[in-house]
C-alpha cells in the first residue's frame, strides 16, 4: 500500500505543478516537483526493500494489488518526468 499511497501522492504533487506553471508560478511549480520526487523516492525505497528480500529468497506474493502497485509507481514516474518538461515548455513559452 505504500508504493500505491506515495505514488499517488507523486502523481497529484506533478499535476499541480503543471498548474502552478500555467498561471506561471514557476517557484511553486518546483516546489511541487520536488514534492514529487520526495514521494517517488519513498515508493521507491518500500520497492527496494521489496526486491532485496526478494534476493535473499524471502517469497514476496504476486498479487493484484502488487501490480497494481507497480503500475501506480510507474506512472507516477511518468507523470513526473512530463510535468517537468511542461514547465520547461511553459517557461519557454512565457519568455518568447
Amino acid at each position: 500500500m505504500g508504493i500505491i499511497i506515495h505514488g499517488g501522492n507523486a502523481r497529484s504533487s506533478a499535476m499541480r505543478a503543471i498548474a502552478e506553471a500555467k498561471n506561471a508560478n514557476f517557484g511553486e511549480a518546483e516546489k511541487l516537483i520536488e514534492e514529487s520526487n520526495e514521494e517517488l523516492n519513498k515508493a521507491h525505497r518500500i520497492q527496494t526493500d521489496l526486491i532485496q528480500a526478494e534476493s535473499r529468497g524471502e517469497k514476496t506474493e504476486i498479487s493484484l494489488l502488487m501490480v497494481h502497485a507497480q503500475d501506480h509507481l510507474m506512472n507516477a514516474m511518468t507523470v513526473r518526468d512530463l510535468a517537468i518538461e511542461i514547465i520547461d515548455l511553459t517557461k519557454k513559452t512565457i519568455n518568447i
